[in-house]
C-alpha cells in the first residue's frame, strides 16, 4: 500500500477540449476539478464522459445520513464535499479524509467498480506529490480497471505534468484491458499523440542564433564545444526549468552522506534526494566526470533506479531524455532509456533514472571474448537489425545519440517466453526483447541548429571515431553509423574495427574492415554491409538506407524458419547465462 503523507495540492495547467467531454476553459489546477460548483466540477469522472453527474453526485450525498448502513462510502463523500466547498477547511483536512477513505474500502469488493470510489482515488492523486505511487496503487487494488476514465483521467493528470511517455502507457494499458467506452478511449489517445505532435513542432522552431552561423553551417560546428554548449543551455533554459522532474537549487548538495565518498566505499549507503531516500547497492558504471549507481528508492526492493553523479551539474541530459519524450512515441520509446528527475545543485547534478539489471552488449561480447569464442551469425544479425531499427527511429526525429558504443546498449528481455511468431513485427514477447540506448550526454538535436548545419567536432573515444572526424571532414549522422559498424564488427571478430582504404573498381578507393570474413558466414551480405554504412552513408536523410539494410538480414533470417528457433534459443541461453553472472 502507498504510505500516505501530507501532501501540499499540485498546481498545473493543462487545455482540455469537448471531445473528451471536459470543459474547454483553461483549468488552473487538478484540484479545482474537484470543487463542486466549478465549470467542470465531478462530472468528467463519471462513468460516461457526456454524462451530467453534478446534480447526481449532489444527491448521493444528500442522503448520506439515512443510508450510510448500506452505503458506508456515502458518510465519507458527504465529509469531502463539505471540505471542498468550505473556505476555511484546511488542504490537510481534505488529504487526511482522502487517505482514511481509501484506507477503509481499498479491499472492499463492494466498491472496486464505483466511480464515486474511483473519484476518491483521482482526487487524492491531485493532491498528493507522489501521484506515481498511487496510481500504482489503483492499479494493484483493481480500481475500476474496466473503466476508461481511470486511464483517459489518469493519463490527462501525467500529461499535464510532463510525463508524456507515461500518460501513452496508461492509454496503451487501458486498451489492452478493453475499458469501456472504448472509443472514447481511443480518442483520448489520439488527441493526445496530437498534442504531442504540436509540442514537438514547436520544439524543431527553437533555433540557436550562433554568431555567424552561415559560415558555421558550411564549414561545420563542433556540438560538444564547450561554448557552444553554453549558448544551446542559455536558449533551452526556459524550456527545461517547465520539464516534469526538473529540480534545482542553486546551493551545494548537503545531504549527511557526501557524495564524494560513494566513490570509494557506496554499498549500503543512503543518500536523500528530493525528500526520497535512497539506498545505494552498489556502482554501475562510472567516466571521467560521472558516476552511476544502483540504488533502492525509500528502502523498496522493487522500486530500482540507477543515479548518475556528474561535476559539475550537466542538466543537457536530462533535456535529451525529455526530447525523446516528446518525438518517440508508443512501444518505440522504452528503447532509449528513461529518465524520472534531475536535481541541480551548484557543484553536481543527480539524474535519477530507469535501472535493467541485464547488463550491456559489451557485457555479452566480453563472455564470447572470456570463451574464446565468435558470436553465433544468427545472433549477430538479430542485434544489427535492432540497432539499424533504432537508429533509424533516432534520425527520423532529428536526434543524434552521438556516442553509439556497447557500454550504452542495455540488453531487455521479453517478459514471457519467446515464439516463433511475431519476430518480424517485434509483436507479442518480442516487443520487450532488444536493446535499450542510454547515456545522452553527447546527444545532438538538430533543430537547435541551421539546417543546413554539419559538424566538425571530435568524439575523442578511441575506437569509436567515424572516417570523417579522423580525416578533419564534416560529418552528421555518421557518427552514429560508425559506431554502429564497430559495434557489429565486436561482435563478429570480438575486437574494435581497424579499416584500410582499398582501390575500388572505379578507380577511386574505398574503406573495409581489414578483419576477413570467415568463410561460413553469409560474407555477401556481411560485405553489403559494411560497404555501404563506411562508403555510401547519407549526409541528410540516412532512413532509407537503414531500412533497406535491415530488410536484407530480415529476408535472409525468413529464409530459413529453424534460424529464429536458434536465436529463440540462443537468447535463452544468454539471459541464463547473464542473470548467473
Amino acid at each position: 500500500m502507498h504510505h500516505f503523507a501530507s501532501h501540499a495540492p499540485s498546481r498545473c495547467r493543462i487545455r482540455c477540449t469537448n471531445d473528451c467531454g471536459i470543459d474547454t476553459c483553461q483549468i488552473g489546477d487538478w484540484f479545482s476539478l474537484f470543487r463542486p460548483y466549478t465549470l467542470a466540477s465531478m462530472a468528467f469522472l463519471s462513468h460516461s464522459p457526456n454524462s451530467n453527474s453534478i446534480a447526481t453526485f449532489h444527491n448521493s450525498l444528500t442522503f448520506a445520513t439515512t443510508t450510510a448502513t448500506d452505503d458506508p462510502l456515502l458518510l465519507f463523500l458527504w465529509n469531502v464535499k463539505k471540505a471542498l466547498e468550505g473556505s476555511s477547511s484546511s488542504n490537510q483536512n481534505l488529504i487526511n479524509l482522502l487517505e482514511d477513505c481509501i484506507r477503509s474500502f481499498k479491499d472492499s469488493e463492494q466498491y472496486r467498480n464505483d466511480v464515486r470510489f474511483l473519484k476518491i482515488w483521482l482526487l487524492y492523486m491531485g493532491v498528493s506529490s507522489d501521484f506515481e505511487s498511487v496510481f500504482k496503487e489503483m492499479l494493484n487494488c483493481n480500481v475500476s480497471t474496466k473503466n476508461a476514465s481511470l486511464y483517459v483521467w489518469s493519463a490527462s493528470f501525467f500529461e499535464m505534468k510532463g510525463m508524456l511517455r507515461h500518460a501513452l502507457t496508461i492509454y496503451n494499458l487501458g486498451i489492452s484491458r478493453n475499458a469501456e467506452p472504448i472509443e472514447w478511449l481511443k480518442k483520448a489517445q489520439a488527441l493526445c499523440h496530437q498534442r504531442i505532435s504540436e509540442a514537438w513542432r514547436a520544439a524543431k522552431c527553437q533555433k540557436i542564433d550562433h554568431k555567424g552561423s552561415t559560415e558555421l553551417g558550411n564549414t561545420g560546428i563542433n556540438p560538444w564545444n564547450s561554448s557552444i554548449m553554453d549558448d544551446l543551455m542559455k536558449k533551452i533554459n526556459p524550456i527545461i526549468k517547465k520539464f516534469h522532474g526538473y529540480h534545482l537549487n542553486t546551493k551545494s548538495y548537503t545531504g549527511k552522506v557526501a557524495l564524494s565518498t560513494l566513490k570509494n566505499a557506496s554499498r549500503n549507503k543512503v543518500i536523500e534526494i528530493g525528500g526520497k531516500k535512497y539506498h545505494i547497492k552498489g556502482c554501475a558504471g562510472q567516466g571521467g566526470f560521472a558516476q552511476v549507481y544502483k540504488a533502492f528508492v525509500n528502502s523498496d526492493p522493487n522500486d530500482v533506479v540507477a543515479l548518475k553523479i556528474q561535476r559539475p551539474a550537466f542538466p543537457w541530459e536530462f533535456y535529451m531524455y525529455r526530447q525523446l519524450d516528446i518525438r518517440i512515441t508508443g512501444r518505440e520509446r522504452s528503447s532509449y532509456g528513461s529518465a524520472h528527475r534531475i536535481h541541480l545543485y551548484a557543484d553536481c547534478s543527480i539524474l535519477i533514472c530507469d535501472y535493467l539489471a541485464h547488463g550491456t552488449l559489451q557485457d555479452v561480447i566480453n563472455t564470447y571474448v572470456v570463451q574464446r569464442k565468435p558470436m553465433e551469425e544468427v545472433l549477430c544479425i538479430y542485434y544489427t537489425i535492432e540497432m539499424l531499427h533504432m537508429v533509424e527511429t533516432l534520425h527520423g526525429v532529428g536526434l543524434i545519440h552521438g556516442d553509439f558504443k556497447p557500454d550504452n546498449l542495455l540488453i531487455c528481455y521479453a517478459r514471457d517466453n519467446l515464439t516463433e511468431e511475431g519476430f518480424f513485427d517485434r509483436s507479442g514477447p518480442w516487443c520487450d526483447q532488444g536493446l535499450c540506448l542510454v547515456d545522452w550526454g553527447r546527444g545532438i538535436v538538430l533543430d537547435l541548429f541551421p539546417e543546413d548545419t554539419v559538424f566538425k567536432g571530435d568524439c575523442r573515444t578511441s575506437g569509436f571515431r567515424c572516417i570523417e572526424m579522423q580525416e578533419d571532414k564534416p560529418w552528421k549522422f555518421q557518427v552514429d553509423a560508425y559506431g554502429l559498424c564497430v559495434v557489429v564488427h565486436m561482435m563478429l571478430h570480438n575486437c574494435y574495427m581497424e579499416i584500410a582504404k582499398q582501390e575500388s573498381s572505379d578507380g577511386g578507393y574505398m574503406y573495409l574492415p581489414k578483419q576477413p570474413f570467415k568463410r561460413y558466414w553469409n560474407v555477401a551480405l556481411w560485405k553489403n554491409f559494411f560497404t555501404k554504412m563506411l562508403n555510401q552513408y547519407p549526409g541528410n536523410d540516412d532512413r532509407r538506407l537503414l531500412q533497406e539494410l535491415r530488410k536484407s538480414f530480415q529476408d535472409y533470417i525468413s529464409s530459413d524458419p529453424k534460424m529464429i528457433k536458434t536465436l529463440k534459443e540462443l537468447l535463452a541461453k544468454q539471459r541464463i547465462s547473464m542473470c548467473s553472472a
